[in-house]
């Protein structure tokens, strides 16, 4: 699959997440808000249903109130005028309750002063029926009962309950149209929500699938890239060792063939120096000297003029002869050494670094009180790897630390350590001369120096020093400015594995 292929893979099945998530919330408000005016519809059809019972309420409160006063005014029974009180004393409570449930409709506010003014009247004639039978003038009571019913309050009654039983119907067809239209819509919306949640969702699972097979054709296409990379890195790994070991075959044999004619010209220069003093003697002798004083020195011999001018010249270019030999024998012996530490395995114990720090420094102790430096050991964290390895790493590092120091400054060294996801870090900083940030790198070529050179060395040092560190596993730095010191950070694996690395040398 192609870089753009993936790419439009990738912005696809966004879209299709995005899409997905608008559409839920979209849903999700849709849904809510037609609950809401769902239940709001219901609440009105059950207000108009509550209104119409109220209406029948009333109604019949009037209607047995009417009928105990009837029974009270025919039978004169007791019982029926308690019914009939009780009836009559629901009635007006009944109205205003009524009042309170249609407020909110002007047409049935006016029908329930109707009803009230009426229901009133009639109140107001059954109570005269009731007091006159109790003064036992029945005839009067039923006379205007009878003409009472005859008057228009009765009608009213009847005709302002017919209207607003007419009023309520209709607010109630018209309120379950409503409800079912919402139930309608909001079933609708929850299917069409559902169906295009359905086709984001098969959408998706076709976008995983072919990721899938994609995915899986990319890690056939990677293992067989591994296996190839592993022959690969295999071979190239055994051209490598063999380059390597034929490179310090060579630099065996080279530094070993040199020192042969190094050596015969050390020989040939003491002879050219015994033979130079033997003619500034005989030049002497020409100007006065005894020929027989032998033990003169070059120097003690007595020449004037071009001679002793010439005396001077040859002394100083054995001179250089001598230290250029001695330079060379160095270079030799530490090309040789190099390639003896090359062809050594390493071997892995357990070691106490803070000991075995405190046993380096106390070797290098003359030369710290010479340079009136302080080494200041902080606690070190214990590692596995090869004891003879790290003596030359500390060893190294901590002697040049002493080496740089400034002169006339006090110096303070410091070695620290800590570790970090399975390795140790340790650091050794000093408050020396300082490295010019230009020779960060320069200082670990080999034979390349930076800095004043007046102090012996070959440039060796810390080249050694990382090579020694890169095949323990780790890795080497350094922070330092000209004049503030410096810091060197060496990174090891806490338990060093000795056979990957001495496979690798």
């Amino acid at each position: 699959m192609t870089v753009d292929a993936q790419r439009r893979r990738t912005v696809m099945q966004i879209l299709l997440l995005s899409a997905g998530f608008l559409v839920l919330v979209a849903i999700s408000l849709a849904s809510t808000l037609l609950i809401n005016k769902s239940r709001e519809d219901n609440a009105w059809v059950v207000h108009s249903v509550e209104a119409e019972n109220q209406i029948s309420t009333v109604l019949l409160e009037v209607r047995r109130a009417e009928s105990a006063v009837r029974a009270y005014l025919l039978s004169g029974g007791a019982q029926y005028l308690t019914e009939y009180r009780a009836a009559a004393a629901n009635v007006l409570p009944a109205i205003d309750h009524l009042a309170q449930v249609t407020r909110d409709n002007p047409a049935q506010v006016a029908n329930i002063a109707k009803l009230r003014k009426a229901a009133e009247q009639r109140l107001s004639e059954f109570a005269r029926g009731a007091e006159q039978v109790e003064n036992n003038d029945v005839s009067n009571a039923v006379t205007a009962l009878r003409n009472g019913t005859s008057t228009g309050a009765v009608e009213t009654i009847a005709q302002v309950g017919r209207d607003m039983r007419a009023e309520e119907d209709r607010l109630f067809r018209e309120r379950t149209e409503t409800a079912d239209r919402t139930q309608r819509l909001s079933s609708s919306v929850t299917i069409a929500g559902s169906g295009m949640v359905l086709a984001l969702a098969f959408g998706s699972v076709l976008l995983v699938r072919q990721s899938s097979r994609a995915r899986d054709r990319a890690e056939t296409r990677l293992r067989d890239a591994n296996l190839n990379l592993e022959a690969t890195v295999d071979e190239r790994t055994a051209d490598l060792r063999e380059a390597n070991d034929e490179i310090q075959r060579f630099a065996y044999i080279v530094s070993h063939d040199l020192r042969s004619p190094l050596v015969n010209i050390m020989g040939f220069t003491s002879e050219l120096e015994e033979l130079g003093k033997d003619i500034f003697r005989r030049i002497g002798g020409l100007t006065g000297v005894p020929a027989g004083t032998a033990a003169l020195d070059v120097a003690e011999i007595p020449l004037e003029g071009p001679d002793k001018q010439l005396s001077a010249d040859f002394s100083e270019a054995l001179g250089f002869i001598k230290s250029s030999i001695a330079r060379m024998d160095r270079l030799i012996s530490a090309i040789l050494n190099l390639t003896r530490e090359g062809r050594r395995e390493f071997h892995p114990e357990k070691i106490d670094t803070r000991e075995f720090v405190e046993t380096i420094v106390s070797t290098l102790a003359h030369q710290s009180a010479e340079a009136q430096a302080e080494i200041h050991i902080e606690p070190l964290p214990g590692i596995v790897s090869d004891r003879l390895a790290l003596e030359q790493i500390f060893s190294n590092l901590i002697d040049n630390a002493i080496k740089y120091l400034k002169n006339g400054v006090p110096g303070e060294i410091r070695i620290r350590g800590r570790t970090k996801l399975g390795y140790a870090i340790f650091e050794i900083s000093d408050n020396g001369r300082g490295i010019d940030a230009r020779d960060h790198q320069r200082i670990f070529d080999l034979f390349r120096r930076a800095g004043t050179q007046d102090k012996p060395g070959q440039g060796i040092g810390l080249a050694h020093v990382r090579a020694l560190v890169r095949r323990l596993g780790g890795t080497m730095s350094v922070s330092s400015e000209l004049n503030a010191g410096s810091t060197f950070t060496i990174t090891l694996p806490i338990t060093w594995n000795a056979t990957n690395r001495n496979a690798d040398k």
